[in-house]
């Protein structure tokens, strides 16, 4: 019988969890919590997104990213704009004050990446990014990002 720890979708699931738990205590202090960090990150790679694209991009209930971007919008840190091709749609854009933002995190994202791989060494992280990666491109349709 195989036991819980040699099951890797287990183990990914609790890495997971850790990850979460270090980065919303990171968080906390903002206000905000890792969903609001993963929609901000996703913003910033781009110029904007449809509001509601964000939902099925992010894998994310569309109540939940309407409530997301409202409390991005109260901090500042995302705006909705009317979409240019049809003013009753919202594109959702980052702002300076939520690239600004995600620049401070910067130090506290490789904080907790660093604690939670710390057994790994350099090599070994790069490797295990790289199969993370691809493992999360196949299953994402190639959206790897927030």
């Amino acid at each position: 019988m195989r036991t819980l720890h040699a099951d890797t979708g287990y183990l990914l699931y609790r890495l997971g969890l850790r990850s979460g738990q270090l980065f919303n205590s990171f968080l906390q202090e903002s206000g905000l919590r890792l969903r609001h960090y993963a929609l901000l990150r996703f913003l910033a790679a781009g110029d904007g997104v449809l509001q509601r694209e964000l939902s099925e991009r992010l894998g994310y209930d569309p109540s939940a990213i309407v409530g997301l971007v409202d409390d991005l919008e109260k901090l500042g840190f995302a705006e909705r704009r009317p979409a240019p091709d049809d003013r009753r749609s919202r594109i959702v854009a980052l702002t300076e004050a939520g690239r600004a933002f995600l620049h401070d995190t910067d130090e506290a994202s490789l904080h907790v990446t660093n604690e939670l791989l710390a057994p790994l060494d350099p090599a070994e992280r790069e490797t295990l990014h790289a199969l993370l990666q691809r493992a999360a491109e196949a299953g994402l349709g190639g959206e790897t990002r927030p």
